[in-house]
């Protein structure tokens, strides 16, 4: 039995050791979680008399015994530390302290400048942690960028929302060029009293008429001369009840007017859109410092070009800035520098903001061109006989006058998503209807009760048939 003492009282010792670590697991696992906020202190009231404090960090955690059985513990620094309290009695008591920063100055900032978006603050250490949903990506910065003076570490969890996809607007635009002097000679006037809701009169001016009187609100009266505009076609815009296009339409049959371009522009809200057809002319450039001397070519642009930018208003109406251009190649105003013919542009360009409705269609005029055409003719040879060589000569000089003019007409548009159901024309009937055979005739789809039977075999009914449809119309 001594044999065996030594070994018995080590295995003894060794158990007793293990229920000892055992219970200090156990009272570590029942530690009480204590959040406090950096610089703030708390009293723990102990049931018992203490006999001994510990704190695993001084510096996050620090303590000071106010009496017996009262601790004061003081939050110095951001992190985590853990307080043991004995007791007289044996009894210890564990608490695990987290010191963070102060969030509620935080918090109240994000309330008043993102009241409409949904965005949690928590702290680690020195660090900031923003969980939630914002509505966009730049929401979501500007509250990193309002975080950032309150920590030196901010943690961006936060979603971005789906955004919503943007209202598209699309453009249909007719560049056009119109005759002046065969709009004069086709005698286009157009005479208003009233139809679009103005006091007096609204004409063309191009023939005269009756002086107009009315009365102008109460007490007053109106006696001016109407109204006047240069150009027929800007009656037109933005009037929504009369088709624009009909009136295109008849200036085009009769030689008037001549379409140059018709493009469509679909752009996003508050996007530019752009439109050139045209081409490209050389020009040489003479360059200079170390390249002295020596000559590039550019390119530059010319043909119709459209750029608009719409913006969508929160009455659902259209602001648009709109800047049409035609430019042309001009020789006539050419320039020859070191051998190189540059030649110029003729170039009719205009800026515009308008805002209107959703289909409305507005007209840009006055842009006009007024050239004069100088044609010589000659005979060979003959021309240049002194004296009598005129006789052989002919000079023509021809006078065009045509305005640039610009019909616009925007329109809301929107996407398709993949599970809509696919938008395809809709296709014609039947160019003639199926001929209506007698009952009983082979291949005969007439079942109604309008249509004559014919009894018998298929070899009687079809010789029936054929009698009833080739017999004369009775009188």
């Amino acid at each position: 039995m001594s044999a065996w003492s030594p070994l018995f009282f080590r295995a003894s010792a060794a158990s007793i050791l293990i229920l000892f670590c055992a219970h200090g697991v156990l009272a570590q696992g029942q530690a009480e979680e204590i959040r406090v906020t950096l610089g703030k202190s708390l009293v723990i009231d102990y049931p018992e008399d203490v006999s001994r404090i510990s704190t695993s960090n001084p510096e996050i955690v620090d303590y000071v015994p106010v009496s017996t059985r009262e601790i004061l513990l003081h939050a110095k620094g951001l992190g985590t530390a853990t307080v043991v309290i004995w007791a007289k009695s044996g009894q210890r008591n564990f608490y695990n302290m987290t010191v963070e920063m102060n969030l509620e100055p935080i918090r109240k900032a994000l309330r008043e400048t993102f009241a409409n978006e949904e965005v949690n603050v928590t702290s680690s250490r020195d660090a900031i942690t923003l969980t939630g949903q914002v509505s966009s990506q730049a929401v979501a910065d500007r509250i990193v960028a309002l975080m950032t003076p309150f920590a030196k570490t901010v943690v961006n969890n936060m979603r971005v929302a789906a955004a919503p996809v943007d209202k598209q607007v699309l453009l249909r635009v007719k560049f056009a060029e119109l005759n002046r002097q065969a709009s004069l000679q086709f005698g286009v006037n157009l005479l208003s009293t009233g139809a679009l809701n103005t006091p007096g009169g609204v004409t063309t001016g191009q023939y005269a008429s009756a002086r107009l009187q009315g009365n102008f609100g109460r007490g007053g009266t109106l006696d001016p001369p109407g109204f006047t505009v240069s150009d027929a076609l800007n009656i037109f815009a933005f009037r929504p009840d009369l088709d624009l296009a009909a009136f295109v339409k008849l200036l085009q049959g009769e030689g008037m007017l001549q379409i140059l371009a018709e493009p469509n522009l679909v752009t996003s809200n508050g996007k530019e859109a752009s439109f050139l057809v045209g081409g490209e002319f050389p020009v040489p450039v003479l360059q200079g410092g170390a390249n002295a001397g020596a000559v590039t070519i550019q390119f530059r642009e010319f043909g119709i070009r459209l750029t608009f930018t719409p913006t969508i208003t929160d009455n659902k109406t259209l602001k648009m800035y709109v800047k049409p251009e035609v430019s042309t190649i001009d020789l006539g105003n050419a320039v020859t520098i070191s051998g190189f013919t540059i030649p110029a542009l003729a170039t009719r360009r205009v800026e515009s903001n308008i805002e209107l409705g959703a289909g409305q269609s507005f007209v840009i005029g006055g842009l006009i061109d007024d050239r004069v055409n100088e044609t010589l003719s000659r005979i060979p040879g003959l021309a240049n006989i002194p004296l009598l060589g005129t006789l052989f000569k002919s000079r023509n000089e021809n006078r065009s006058k045509t305005e640039l003019i610009v019909m616009v007409t925007p329109e809301f548009v929107e996407p398709t998503s993949a599970g809509d159901p696919k938008l395809t024309p809709q296709m014609p009937g039947e160019f003639l209807r199926p001929m209506m055979l007698p009952n009983g005739y082979p291949g005969s789809a007439n079942t109604g009760a309008g249509a004559p039977a014919s009894l018998g075999p298929p070899a009687t009914a079809r010789k029936d048939a054929w009698k009833r449809i080739t017999a004369p119309p009775s009188r």
